[in-house]
């Protein structure tokens, strides 16, 4: 049976879409969150070793309270390594089924390098905004 989608609750689509929204009970639920982190936090994640997918999944967390479905990181995965940023390949010697093991390129530490100084320049900029933000008015 396919869900029709025309008849959810309008703020379900502005949910799904923006970074802040009321909640039921009027309070502002925000999320400050930065785009498609998901692919650096793999990447660093591979720097430090090898590993497979189901690995990084339980791991990922410890970039923040993110949640990220097993679909969509061996969609990043798979597109990773079409693009050279990580090979993989099977490894039977692990207990139970064999797994597919990532692993980083050199092309994928530079993607990585290039990953934090952009994440370094936007740090920059919060940081800024809540000195700002923390500066006594009118000043």
């Amino acid at each position: 049976m396919q869900r029709d989608h025309r008849h959810r609750h309008p703020h379900d689509r502005l949910r799904a879409a923006r970074s802040r929204w009321r909640t039921d009970r009027g309070a502002w639920e925000v999320r400050a969150r930065v785009e498609r982190f998901v692919e650096p936090a793999v990447l660093l994640l591979l720097r430090e070793g090898a590993t497979h997918g189901y690995q990084l999944l339980e791991r990922l967390p410890e970039f923040g309270d993110y949640r990220v479905d097993a679909g969509n990181l061996y969609r990043i995965l798979r597109a990773l390594e079409e693009e050279g940023m990580v090979t993989s390949q099977w490894n039977a010697e692990l207990p139970g089924p064999a797994k597919r093991t990532y692993r980083l390129t050199p092309e994928g530490t530079r993607l990585l390098e290039h990953w934090i100084e952009a994440l370094r320049a936007t740090r920059t900029v919060i940081d800024d905004f809540l000195k700002r933000y923390d500066a006594p008015e009118g000043r």
